[in-house]
Formats: structure tokens, sequence, C-alpha cells
């Protein structure tokens, strides 16, 4: 379940009366990420409003840590695997994806958050439909080239690329490529090519 603005009114104060929920900017989500209210929840900003994401179980855990492994092997030093690391996707989102790749080196990283991604990847069991639509609608309006979303109950990875205006969309982008991969096939990196992934490897 994707619960929205997970923050209450501190006790004795009236709740805002402003239409909808409210709407905070990076800034604003930077600073209320070390109140103590949301400072030890999975919270993240999409489109203005704070999203607090379920629960991480074990074994999806452990398929981001394939997921992560495999990224590695594949592109090698000079590249950072990022697990659940912030991005600056502003003013889409302020999302923590649960693996992104970034040119750079965790021994050296720089002072703010990264604002783009060659590859990002989300894990999804009772996310799905979540990182399917409002989710892919921010990362192709953030230009972000190559989105994969490695569909847990379905046991498929689904990688999705070229964004494009639509305005069916949440964020008013998408993604025209979809392709489905079932295990016993290998996926390419679109930034590395002739790289490929075995499909097989994201599953028990």
């Amino acid at each position: 379940m994707i619960v929205k603005n997970p923050l209450t009114p501190p006790t004795g104060l009236a709740p805002p009366t402003l239409p909808g929920p409210p709407r905070f900017t990076r800034d604003e989500y930077m600073q209320l990420s070390e109140h103590p209210v949301i400072a030890n929840r999975r919270v993240q900003l999409i489109g203005g409003e704070l999203v607090e994401m379920p629960g991480q179980k074990n074994t999806g855990f452990a398929a981001i840590a394939r997921v992560q492994r495999l990224l590695e092997a594949a592109f090698g030093p000079g590249y950072w695997v990022r697990n659940q690391g912030t991005l600056d996707l502003s003013p889409y989102g302020v999302p923590d994806p649960d693996l992104a790749v970034i040119v750079g080196d965790p021994d050296n990283p720089t002072d703010d958050n990264p604002s783009t991604a060659l590859l990002v990847v989300e894990v999804s069991d009772s996310t799905l439909s979540y990182d399917r639509n409002a989710k892919a609608s921010m990362y192709a309006a953030a230009a972000i080239a190559d989105y994969w979303i490695v569909n847990v109950p379905g046991g498929q990875l689904e990688i999705r690329r070229d964004p494009q205006p639509d305005a069916t969309q949440e964020f008013g982008y998408g993604y025209a490529s979809l392709t489905t991969h079932k295990p016993g096939t290998t996926a390419s990196l679109l930034a590395l090519p002739g790289a490929a992934v075995p499909v097989d490897r994201l599953f028990v």
C-alpha cells in the first residue's frame, strides 16, 4: 500500500484548511527528512507529495541485493550502483529508487544527490502498479532513459525506454518502448552497448 502525506499536525494544532494534500518543494522535503515524524520512515517526495512506501520484505530486499551484484559486475569500475539512494529529480520528485546506476565512485561522492541516472531499477511486489504508472511517468519526465521494473509476482523483467511527452500520464511524460523479459533471456544495458544481464539471476 502506498500512503500519501503521512505527516499529521502536532497535538493542539488544527489541520491545514487548504484544499487537497500539502505540497512540498525539494528544499522543504530535505528539511522535513530530518524531522522525527518521518526520519525513520520510508518516505519519498513524488510530485510534491510525501509518499510513504511499504516496509521491505526480506525476499524483496534479497532481490535488490541480487540485482545490485549483477549490475556491479556488468558496469565495473567508474560506475556506482546506488542502493535506495536519493535522486534529486526536482521539480518532479525526490525518490529513493531501489537501485540507480550513476557515473562516479562511492569513495569520492559529491555533496549533492545525483540529478540523473544511467539506469533506474525498482524491485516491485506490492508497489507494482505505482511503479508502472506514477513512478514511470516521473522517471520519464526526468529523462531517465533506461527504467527497469523487476516484477517479482510476475517473474519477469519489464524494461521501459524512450521517454516521450504523454498528456495522459501523471507527469506529462511516459515511455514509448516497453519490452518484457522472462527467465532464460538476457536484458541489454542501454548505457553499455554489448553488455547484458541474465534474467534468470534476477529471481530465485
